[in-house]
């Protein structure tokens, strides 16, 4: 089967409205992870500079969070990829926000940033979760 290639929006305003800034947040977090993590991690109290070890752990999931956006984004032209796309979408922010979740039990309060990170990634998970399931329902009926 031909895949159906949309001007925008994976076939429907709600995926894209929730693609859109999904995708461009993981890839402009990635992105400065992977060129700038000075500047991403000081304003959480972490100083890289200087640390080869830590920039190059901290830059590692970030290709993969890239890729990753960039698979979200694919979803908003895509139809056929846009069940991927908010798959991986949820995947990745709830991940990201429960693993946040799991820490702060497990090793303590991390700075307030941090804590704001979890939030944001839980609730983009969350309507990512949402949007998935709607539009699964939408496509089996």
């Amino acid at each position: 089967m031909k895949s159906q290639v949309l001007p925008i929006y994976g076939g429907s305003l709600t995926t894209g409205l929730v693609l859109v800034p999904s995708a461009l947040i993981a890839i402009a977090i990635a992105l400065t992870i992977l060129f700038a993590p000075d500047v991403f991690y000081s304003g959480y109290g972490i100083e890289v500079v200087g640390n080869a070890t830590l920039a190059n752990e901290l830059k590692a999931p970030a290709g993969t969070l890239l890729i990753a956006g960039l698979l979200m984004f694919a979803g908003v032209f895509r139809r056929d990829l846009a069940v991927f796309s908010l798959a991986t979408a949820t995947v990745v922010y709830l991940s990201y926000g429960l693993s946040r979740v799991i820490s702060i039990v497990l090793d303590g309060v991390p700075h307030s940033g941090m804590i704001s990170a979890a939030g944001i990634e839980l609730l983009v998970g969350a309507i990512c979760l949402a949007t998935l399931l709607q539009t699964r329902r939408a496509n089996a009926g």
